[in-house]
């Protein structure tokens, strides 16, 4: 019986000659998967035809935008995941969400190994690999482009040595990764890090110095849960949409950082993430409300190795899954409106409103009819202190 190879299919030049290269390599043949994550660019059934032109033997597409927010991009938000204090996972959620469409078609037509067109230098062929193989621990996982040195020269002769139904002219000076929850760009001018970006960079967002009236949106949370924007009900897909265009037309979401990737480099990345900011920054004002405040400083501290664990491509890992159930009961009071301004390039909470609320104007006031017992205050700082004050007495003695 011959094997078969699943391969995550893009629809680009390197997946598409990725098909002819593995069955020329391995004698496989190639079943090619497309997914959804709400990329844009070609049709799913153009890419599903180019695929079976280029040689698969079978090709499967799915639409999983819903799939891809609410089960993925959902807990990000949830978790307020923000890696390194501001990457908002956008390329790291999208791996595990592609990985399981292509465990499910690696189990449903008998293949033995699935194959995607990562680099040795990324984080991406440690997400898909690892989590390949956390679904089904007896796939073999292979990358052309890392294991058999299918550079992009090579690629290209391949291609029109093969007469591939795809253009190879026209190449990007950036390597650009995208769906809903945001864009990627890396490499080209942008790799010396004293360089700026330049406005062509983006497309996600417009300049944030070009002068614009500000927008007002109130986004409306259920149990950390975006469920109105203006208060009219919405999907997550819809939320991340709606604030995609709306935050984005104010430049909101743009980031230019130097991170720490997983195989021990540094890398100059720029993201633009208008929705996923946008809903971050709302959800986390409304955690300050609502959470109460040894959960809220925990849960900082499991915020933090959540978005770890995903950017390391650990989505299917038991301490991942463990700190889900964590964060889920965090959320449960996060219940509200979040009025915020979009302007400039900001995304700035003016207006906070919760039934579950824990903020007690009569406490927080300062004014006739204050509820809280000033006078309570001494005898608590003299407790609280007292440790210190015995061991100053030791120390300056």
């Amino acid at each position: 019986m011959t094997e078969r190879v699943v391969l995550a299919y893009s629809g680009g030049l390197d997946t598409s000659v990725a098909i002819g290269w593995i069955a020329e390599e391995t004698g496989a043949e190639v079943i090619a998967v497309a997914v959804d994550v709400g990329q844009g660019g070609e049709d799913l059934d153009v890419i599903r035809k180019r695929a079976l032109a280029c040689g698969a033997v079978e090709a499967e597409v799915a639409d999983a935008k819903d799939e891809f927010a609410d089960e993925y991009c959902l807990p990000a938000i949830k978790a307020n995941a923000l890696y390194m204090d501001r990457y908002p996972l956008v390329s790291a959620l999208s791996r595990p969400t592609i990985v399981k469409h292509l465990v499910a078609a690696a189990e449903k037509h008998g293949a033995t190994t699935v194959a995607h067109g990562c680099t040795g230098k990324g984080n991406d062929q440690v997400r898909f690999e690892a989590g390949i193989v956390a679904l089904a621990p007896d796939l073999k996982c292979i990358a052309p482009v890392r294991d058999y040195a299918m550079t992009r020269d090579k690629a290209i002769a391949f291609c029109e040595a093969k007469g591939l139904p795809i253009a190879t002219t026209k190449k990007s000076p950036y390597s650009i990764d995208q769906n809903v929850f945001g864009r990627a760009v890396e490499t080209g001018f942008l790799e010396d890090i004293w360089n700026a970006p330049i406005e062509d960079v983006y497309e996600y967002t417009q300049n944030p110095a070009v002068a614009r009236e500000a927008d007002e949106v109130v986004i409306t949370f259920k149990e950390g849960v975006p469920v109105a924007i203006d208060g009219k009900p919405v999907t997550v897909l819809q939320a991340i949409q709606q604030l995609n265009e709306r935050a984005g037309a104010q430049g909101v979401g743009r980031i230019d950082m130097v991170e720490d990737r997983l195989v021990g480099i540094k890398s100059r990345e720029v993201y633009e993430a208008p929705g996923a900011i946008a809903l971050i920054t709302a959800h986390q004002e409304l955690e300050n409300v609502t959470v109460e405040r040894e959960l809220a400083r925990y849960k900082r501290q499991v915020e933090q190795r959540w978005g770890e664990l995903v950017y390391d491509g650990q989505w299917f890992s038991p301490l991942k899954r463990a700190l889900d159930g964590f964060i889920t009961e965090a959320n449960q009071h996060v219940n509200g409106d979040i009025r915020m301004t979009l302007h400039g390039g900001r995304a700035v909470v003016t207006g906070r409103r919760s039934e579950s609320s824990l903020y007690d104007f009569n406490l927080a006031t300062y004014d006739t009819g204050d509820t809280f017992d000033q006078a309570a205050a001494k005898g608590f700082i003299d407790i609280y202190s007292l440790s210190s004050k015995i061991a100053a007495k030791r120390d300056l003695g």
